[in-house]
Formats: C-alpha cells, structure tokens, sequence
C-alpha cells in the first residue's frame, strides 16, 4: 500500500504537469495555425482580388460590346442587306464570348449563368426580329426593325446583367 502511495505521490503531480503543458501547447498551435491562415488569405487576396475585378471590367465590356445598338454601329454598312447584318452580329457576338469565355473561373457560378442568359437572349432578339423581314431586304430596314424593338422594352437582359456584375463587384469591394 505504502508503494502505491509512493507511486501516486508521482503520477498525480506528472500528469497535472502533463496535462498543463498538453493544453497549453495545444492553444499555442491553434493560434499559430490561424495566424498562418489569416497571412495566407491576405496574400491569396492580393492577388486575387485585382483578377476578380479585372473579370468584372472584362464582363461589362462584354455586355456593352454585344448590345445591339453598339453592335450596329460597328458592324453595319451601306450596301448590306438584312441577312448578311444578322450574320455579322451573330458573328461577332460569338467572338465576343469566346474571348471573355475564361472570365468564368473569377465571378460566381450565378453571375455567369446571367451573362450567358443575356447573351442568349441577345442571340434570339436578333433572330427574332429577323424572321419578320425578309434576308434581301437593306440593312437599314433591319437595324430600324431592331432598335423599335429595343425601344419597346423597359429593361434588357444585358442591364439585368450589368447590375449583376456591379452588385457582384460591389460586394467584393466591401
């Protein structure tokens, strides 16, 4: 019984000692690996934060380039009938896209889905409004049929996607 004692007489203050160390180590490391954490986001940060609002620049250039009164002022001509003016705008559109296609790895995954929303919707008003005259006819009638078009509406889906963008921007700008 007296060993036993004796034994306990060392465990007891060993394992308090223990313990003790145990814990406050375990602290230590905590904050260490969080301070470690907070130094890499600050650095991941730098450096992506200019990207992301590089890709938010890049977009509503995007949005700007494909609107339809921009694009028939880049793209239509005299001697150019309906048909060919639909084309060059489809064209054009899809290069648009195609450049700025890799933009989708810095916005959210809903951000990008408005801007191919928008896009596509850009696609079938051009379409749309080509089916209701005639491929030979001039340009100019097409242009004319398509900014009435534009007229009659109260919000296209490229500002709905420009305001995306903004909030978005906004948001990451704090």
């Amino acid at each position: 019984m007296i060993v036993f004692l004796e034994i306990l007489k060392m465990t007891i203050p060993a394992l308090v000692v223990f313990l003790t160390v145990y814990f406050l180590m375990k602290q230590y490391l905590e904050k260490e690996y969080q301070i470690k954490v907070l130094e890499y986001r600050q650095k991941h940060s730098r450096t992506t934060v200019p990207m992301k609002l590089q890709a938010y620049e890049r977009l509503s250039l995007f949005c700007e380039r494909i609107s339809i009164p921009n694009l028939l002022l880049r793209l239509r001509s005299e001697n150019q009938n309906a048909g060919l003016l639909r084309f060059s705008m489809l064209i054009a559109i899809q290069q648009e896209f195609e450049h700025n296609i890799t933009q989708q790895v810095y916005v959210s995954d809903q951000l990008w889905q408005i801007v191919k929303i928008s896009r596509d919707d850009t696609l079938n008003i051009i379409n749309g409004v080509a089916e209701q005259i005639d491929p030979k006819a001039p340009g100019t009638e097409y242009a004319t049929l398509l900014l009435k078009y534009l007229d009659s509406q109260d919000f296209t889906s490229l500002d709905k996607a420009l305001q995306a963008i903004k909030k978005e921007a906004g948001v990451l700008l704090g």
